[in-house]
């Protein structure tokens, strides 16, 4: 058995989203958010060494030889994954994110309304947040899916690693890969703004040069779409302005109040029959209040300013929690 037969073992399963292949160790699974490990596939060095020298060529090789990790998007029987390797105390490791093959419809996601109505706003930020594994990329494939379908722009993508493929529609799609394309997301960004595009998505705003690159991007007529590890819109926005140093914090307040669109929040909960996972939403609009609260520094407001407009699409995540519990589809005490 190699690691290969491990994988095409589990790929049809219901629910798998990660396998987890450490050195030494039995293989293990992330089904419907648990772990589960799979006795009798015991990982051993030879398979390790197999699968680096399969998929780690050249400058990620050197890489993961440098800094102990390196991440790309692999094909195991025409399956995708997201692959990360990476060295720990107990030896070599990799863990694959199993990637859809289909651009996702937003309705089946069930995505939130004004989520989906950014996707014909002609420019702007939008901030797609939650933690590792909340499926911000799913929603960000569904969300410029919709533009290439409705829209006739020039689309570029900029991920570490490209995890959905996007074939031209109305639009033209331009994928970079990070590592593999471009060395960084800011010099891909630098190099994107004299690339003609009208949409690009940032896989993650990771440092101030990225940041600032985004804002302008924003600014100067691009609608761009791009992701943080935050939880909330007021912990999103705070994140962004503490990038900056002190003395650039209230210029950045202001070109945030002018540019931002919309945070969407997003978390997934098991669902209570046991059918996987539903995502659950917090949207903050950009509406005047809170462009206003922004300006002025009052972040702390925003969550009651989102409470009393829900009329604008506005939704806080403790009444999507609600609203899923009520329906029957999530238990509250499985989902905080």
């Amino acid at each position: 058995m190699n690691l290969a037969d491990i994988i095409r073992s589990q790929a049809g399963r219901a629910g798998l989203s990660d396998l987890h292949l450490h050195e030494g160790r039995a293989a293990a699974v992330r089904v419907n958010g648990e772990i589960e490990t799979l006795p009798g596939a015991l990982v051993i060095p030879e398979m390790l060494d197999a699968f680096f020298d399969q998929y780690l060529e050249g400058g990620l090789r050197q890489r993961f030889e440098t800094q102990g990790d390196a991440d790309l998007a692999i094909e195991v029987d025409g399956q995708r994954y997201r692959a990360s390797f990476a060295r720990g105390m107990r030896g070599r490791a990799v863990i694959l994110r199993r990637l859809e093959s289909s651009i996702p419809e937003p309705e089946a996601l069930n995505l939130p309304p004004a989520l989906l109505a950014v996707t014909r706003q002609p420019n702007g930020l939008v901030l797609v947040t939650g933690p590792t594994g909340s499926g911000k990329s799913t929603s960000l494939a569904a969300l410029i899916g919709r533009v290439n379908r409705d829209r006739s722009d020039n689309i570029l993508t900029i991920e570490d690693p490209i995890e959905y493929i996007h074939e031209d529609r109305r639009s033209v799609v331009f994928q970079r890969e990070v590592g593999r394309d471009a060395s960084s997301f800011a010099q891909a960004l630098r190099a994107a703004l004299r690339e003609d595009p009208d949409v690009i998505l940032v896989g993650e705003l990771r440092d101030l040069e990225t940041v600032s690159l985004a804002l302008t991007a924003a600014e100067t007529g691009h609608l761009v779409f791009a992701t943080l590890h935050t939880s909330g819109a007021p912990n999103t926005i705070n994140r962004i302005i503490d990038v900056f140093p002190p003395e650039q914090q209230g210029q950045v307040r202001a070109q945030l109040a002018q540019s931002l669109r919309l945070v969407c929040t997003q978390r997934l909960c098991r669902r209570q029959d046991g059918a996987g996972r539903v995502a659950a939403f917090e949207v903050m609009v950009c509406n005047h209040a809170v462009r206003n609260l922004i300006r002025e520094g009052r972040i702390h407001q925003i969550e009651s300013a989102m409470q009393t407009a829900r009329g604008e699409g506005m939704l806080t995540m403790e009444s999507s929690l609600a609203e899923l519990a009520e329906r029957g589809l999530i238990d509250r005490e499985n989902c905080k």
